[in-house]
């Protein structure tokens, strides 16, 4: 049996510095890629995936697989972000078991051929649209949700029919190496496998030609993984984070906005795709709400956030001088600010007289950071909205329906959300996904099982009225042409005799 080829020294080195810090370093290396995806592709071509029973027993071994070993993503995830228990059943756990159950208790339905609607010359005839697998696709997770964003999109990919294979990030390590440990042990060993390797090998992976590749992260990663892909002509999926705006309004409830706005910031110490980036506040009512935002924090997390059980870290030291670095060189901070490096521990922290032109507004913030500016009206946060690029989520605080209506109308967004932060992104029954930049295609649901469908028209043709069908061969007569035409006007619905005939 050969060995596994040597990697390289600065790998080498890098893996060294995981050993050192108490950090698992295993890795996937390129030539078993190649190997699991040809096992994969066999399994898939074999048929092995093809039955509603199999896709049944896997969702289930999904579900299975959380709850008997709850613990150890709890344990995982807290040694990865020290993220509480609470956030881990609840927005990583609780969500992939919905998306599973919602696929289970629905797929019967999902997988049926769809019958579209006939017209007089296609009446002896079948139109279908059939769900067809595409697969082996390739789903890339990020790090600040690691389990939810590998596991859900993995549901749609099982449901649709399709054998694929996980790309966990890099950055949470113990949650990959446990999901490299536990897959194995619930899935089929032939149709889903884990690969666990650096960030710099991700566009090799994906240019050894998938048949989908779902990614969720950053624009710049999204757009290496977009150009590796596009080299195999492989369809792509793109849930890319940025800039998420959260407007509050002067007619809104104070209390309850400044409540909802922190919990969605501040959860997993502000490491999320889809938490308000920034505040575009009404100067009337920006004191209210900072002071609104104070009291929520200390009510959240106490005095000091620090010594809170319900309060993250940042995931590694590079995200942790990254946020500080941002924070340091904009606004003033108005509440939180301090840090312990030796912890990788941001507080909860507030910035007031930001400007667009600071630091923090022009890049993403993976942190406990909420900048806030002062507009003077409606017309001026949809302005301000409008000269960025396209965001994942949009939110808006505000109790004029008007308000909430133009904001909805006069912007583009992935999703939006009045009233409340995040939920819009993890309710089964509503696709998300983003919009230019942030991204293309989406999941969740019915949703994510059409991602990971090909849509197949079939038309199923009688060989009867072959006295209408005669009209469209060779010769060419005018006559005929005449016949066809005047057809094709009998309909006012246009339902395109000319084309069938």
């Amino acid at each position: 049996m050969s060995n596994a080829p040597s990697p390289s020294p600065t790998r080498w080195f890098k893996a060294l510095r995981r050993t050192r810090l108490g950090e698992p370093c295993l890795k996937t290396y390129h030539s078993e890629c190649v190997g699991l995806l040809k096992r994969a592709r066999a399994a898939f071509q074999a048929g092995r995936t093809a039955k509603e029973n199999f896709r049944l027993a896997q969702l289930e071994a999904i579900v299975r697989m959380l709850v008997e070993h709850e613990g150890d993503f709890v344990d995982a995830l807290g040694r990865d972000l020290h993220k509480p228990r609470f956030e881990t059943i609840v927005s990583e756990l609780v969500l992939v078991k919905n998306e599973a159950l919602h696929a289970i208790n629905n797929l019967k339905k999902w997988m049926q051929p769809q019958r579209v609607e006939r017209n007089l010359s296609t009446t002896l005839d079948e139109c279908l649209l059939v769900n067809e697998p595409l697969g082996v696709v390739f789903i890339i997770g990020t790090w600040c949700s690691p389990v939810q964003l590998c596991l859900a999109p993995l549901v749609g990919a099982i449901a649709a029919g399709n054998c694929a294979i996980i790309y966990p990030p890099e950055y949470t390590s113990h949650t990959g190496e446990l999901l490299h440990r536990l897959i194995p042990s619930y899935l089929d060993n032939e149709c889903f496998h884990v690969v666990l390797a650096g960030i710099t090998d991700l566009a090799e992976v994906v240019e050894l030609k998938f048949d989908h590749v779902f990614f969720v992260g950053n624009r710049e990663e999204g757009s290496k993984v977009a150009q590796a892909a596009a080299r195999t002509l492989t369809p792509v999926t793109l849930v890319l984070s940025g800039k998420n705006p959260c407007y509050v309004d002067q007619q809104c409830d104070i209390v309850t906005t400044a409540q909802r706005i922190a919990w969605a910031r501040f959860h997993n110490a502000g490491q999320s795709v889809v938490a308000p980036d920034y505040i575009l506040c009404h100067v009337d009512v920006e004191a209210q709400l900072v002071q609104a935002l104070k009291c929520c924090l200390v009510q959240f997390y106490g005095s000091d956030p620090r010594e809170s059980q319900s309060f993250g870290r940042m995931v590694n030291l590079e995200s942790f001088n990254r946020t500080r670095d941002l924070l340091w060189r904009s606004g003033k901070v108005a509440v939180g600010g301090q840090m312990i490096e030796s912890e990788k521990y941001i507080a909860p922290t507030i910035l007031t007289e930001v400007v667009e032109s600071d630091p923090i507004m022009q890049h993403d913030v993976f942190g406990p950071v909420l900048p806030i500016l002062s507009i003077n009206n409606v017309d001026e946060a949809i302005a301000f909205i409008n000269r960025q690029e396209k965001p994942l989520c949009l939110y808006a605080y505000s109790s004029n329906s008007k308000v909430i209506s133009r904001l909805m109308s006069e912007t583009s967004s992935g999703s939006f959300c009045s009233n409340d932060s995040i939920l819009q992104s993890l309710l089964v029954v509503l696709p998300f996904g983003g919009v230019g930049a942030s991204g293309m295609g989406s999941y969740h649901g019915r949703y994510s099982f059409d991602t990971f469908s090909h849509r197949k028209s079939c038309l199923l043709r009688s060989v009867r009225l072959e006295c209408v069908s005669y009209l469209r061969y060779p010769p060419y007569e005018d006559r005929n042409l005449a016949l066809m035409t005047w057809a094709n006007t009998l309909s006012q619905k246009s339902q395109g005799w000319c084309q069938i005939l």
